[in-house]
C-alpha cells in the first residue's frame, strides 16, 4: 500500500490531461509534474486517493531527451506553464495525444481522425494578454507575477517569456507608482487595499496597446502619475487606452464592470485575417492572433462554405468567426451573452464593410432554442463555447435545426467530447479533428472538429 510521505523510483509512461506525467508504482497509478516521457524520476508521494496517488520529483535519474532546460527562473514555482520544461515538439505531440484520448475516453470514439497539432507560429513571446496579480513577496515588498500551481501565493516576476517583454515593463512601471504614491495592495483575506491586478491587451496587427489597473477602489492617488509611468516605458507599441478598472467585489473574477478612461479610448483595434476589430478590456479575443488566424481558416476549410449557405455562430463573443466566416457565406448570425461583446460585433462588421451578419444579444441555451422554434435552419453551425461547453439545450435546439454541417471549436477537450458524444448519438458522426496549439508551453490545448450529419 503506497503512502503520503514515501519516496520511490519510478518511470513516466506518458503526460495525462492537466500536464502531468504517469507512472506506476505497485501497480498503482501515479501522476508526477513536470515530468517527461520516458524520464526516470525519484519521487515523494504526497497524496494518495482511490486508484492514483500523486508525486513530486525529488530528484531526475535518467532525463528524457524532450527534456529542456532554462526556460524560465521561476519554472515549477509559477504555475502558468506545466509543459515548458519539454521541448516543443513534445508538446505538440502530447497535445495531439491528449485530444485523442479524451475523444476515445469521454465521448467513445474510435478510429477518428486527429490530425497532427497545428504548431504555432511563435512558440514564446505569443500572448498578447497578459493578467498579473499585484501583492506582496515573501519580504513584504510589492510585486507583480502570477500564482504559484493550485494557490494564490504570489511568485514575482520580472519577465514572462509568454508574453511580450512591454508587458512586463509596464508591471515594472506601475510598481514604481504603488510605491511612489504609497498606494494599497489588495489582500483577499482582510478584503482591504487598493490595486489588485494589472491587464495589458497587445494589439499585434496595429501596435496598439490597452493597459488597465484594476483596483478596489473608484478612484485611485495621483491617476496623472500613474498615466505618465505607462507612457514613458519604451517600447514597439503605442499606448492608446489606459483605463481603472472599478473592482470592488470580493470574489476573483478578472475585471469589475466599471471602467474609467485614464488617458485615451476604451478600445484599442487589432487586424486579423484583413479584418479590423475594435477590442474591450471585456472582449473574449483570443491570446495568440497569428494562431488564432490559423485556428479559423481550420474552421472555414472545415465548413466548406461555397458562398450560398446561411450560417449560425453560437457564443461568437466580438463576432471574429462570424466575419470570417461572412466573407464566404450567404448570411451569418451571430449570438452572444455579453452586451459589450455584441456591441463590439456589430461595430465590427460596420468597420469592415460587411452587410450579411447579424449579432443576437443572449445566451445560447436560450436564443439557440428560439431560433429552432421559429423555423431557421442553418447549413452550418459553429460554437466556440467557454470551457463549461454547450448546454444541453443549446445542443438540443441545434439537432432541431439540423444544420448539415456542425464545426466544434473548443478550449477544453473533455467538454468537447462530451458534447460530440451527444450530439453523435442523434444523427451525426465525427469527421476529424485538429488540435492547435494555441497555448505553448502549458497542457492547455484548443481543438477544432466536424461533425456531419448522417444521410
Amino acid at each position: 500500500m503506497i503512502q503520503a510521505g514515501e519516496k520511490a523510483v519510478i518511470t513516466i509512461d506518458a503526460i495525462a490531461t492537466g500536464g502531468d506525467g504517469v507512472g506506476r508504482l505497485n501497480g498503482m497509478v501515479v501522476f508526477v509534474p513536470h515530468t517527461c516521457r520516458g524520464e526516470r524520476v525519484e519521487i515523494e508521494v504526497f497524496k494518495v486517493k482511490s486508484g492514483c496517488a500523486y508525486g513530486n520529483i525529488t530528484k531526475i535519474i535518467e532525463p528524457s531527451p524532450y527534456r529542456r532546460a532554462d526556460f524560465c527562473a521561476s519554472l515549477g514555482a509559477c504555475g502558468g506553464c506545466d509543459l515548458a520544461h519539454m521541448e516543443y515538439a513534445e508538446q505538440l505531440f502530447v497535445k495531439r495525444q491528449i485530444v485523442a484520448d479524451t475523444l476515445t475516453r469521454i465521448g467513445g470514439f474510435t478510429n477518428i481522425a486527429v490530425n497532427e497539432t497545428l504548431p504555432a507560429p511563435r512558440s514564446e513571446r505569443y500572448r498578447n494578454k497578459m493578467v498579473f496579480p499585484l501583492g506582496q513577496d515573501e519580504n513584504g515588498k510589492s510585486s507583480g507575477g502570477f500564482f504559484a500551481t493550485k494557490s494564490h501565493k504570489l511568485i514575482p516576476l520580472t519577465d514572462c517569456r509568454q508574453g511580450d517583454r512591454a508587458a512586463s515593463l509596464w508591471l515594472a512601471a506601475t510598481l514604481d507608482y504603488i510605491n511612489e504614491t504609497h498606494t494599497t495592495l489588495y489582500d483577499e483575506n482582510s478584503r482591504r487595499g487598493a490595486a489588485r491586478r494589472l491587464f495589458v491587451r497587445l494589439a499585434e496587427g496595429t501596435k496598439e496597446a490597452m493597459v488597465v489597473l484594476t483596483a478596489n477602489a473608484k478612484k485611485i492617488k495621483q491617476p496623472e502619475l500613474f498615466v505618465e509611468k505607462i507612457l514613458a516605458v519604451p517600447t514597439d507599441y503605442t499606448v492608446k487606452s489606459i483605463i481603472l478598472n472599478v473592482y470592488t467585489e470580493p470574489n476573483n473574477l478578472l475585471l469589475g464592470t466599471k471602467n474609467k478612461v485614464l488617458y485615451g479610448t476604451e478600445t484599442i483595434e487589432d487586424i486579423l485575417g484583413g479584418l479590423r476589430f475594435s477590442i474591450s478590456p471585456h472582449s473574449f479575443y483570443q491570446i495568440n492572433a497569428p494562431q488564432t488566424e490559423n485556428l479559423y481558416n481550420t474552421a472555414l476549410s472545415l465548413a466548406g462554405l461555397t458562398g450560398q449557405e446561411t450560417v449560425l455562430d453560437l457564443y461568437c463573443g466580438i463576432g471574429t468567426i462570424s466575419l470570417f466566416a461572412a466573407r464566404k457565406a450567404a448570411k451569418v448570425l451571430g449570438v452572444e451573452i455579453v452586451p459589450q461583446a455584441i456591441q463590439n460585433a456589430k461595430e465590427n462588421a460596420a468597420r469592415n464593410g460587411i452587410t450579411n451578419a447579424e449579432f443576437i444579444l443572449g445566451s445560447a441555451e436560450e436564443i439557440a432554442p428560439r431560433l429552432a422554434k421559429e423555423g431557421n435552419t442553418p447549413d452550418v453551425v459553429f460554437v466556440d463555447p467557454p470551457r463549461k461547453g454547450c448546454e444541453e439545450a443549446a445542443l438540443s435546439a441545434i439537432l432541431q435545426m439540423n444544420p448539415k454541417k456542425i464545426v466544434y471549436v473548443s478550449c477544453n477537450p473533455a467538454t468537447l467530447a462530451r458534447d460530440a458524444k451527444f450530439l453523435c448519438q442523434r444523427g451525426y458522426s465525427l469527421q476529424e479533428a485538429t488540435p492547435a496549439d494555441m497555448f505553448p508551453n502549458t497542457s492547455h490545448v484548443e481543438a477544432v472538429v466536424l461533425l456531419q450529419r448522417d444521410n
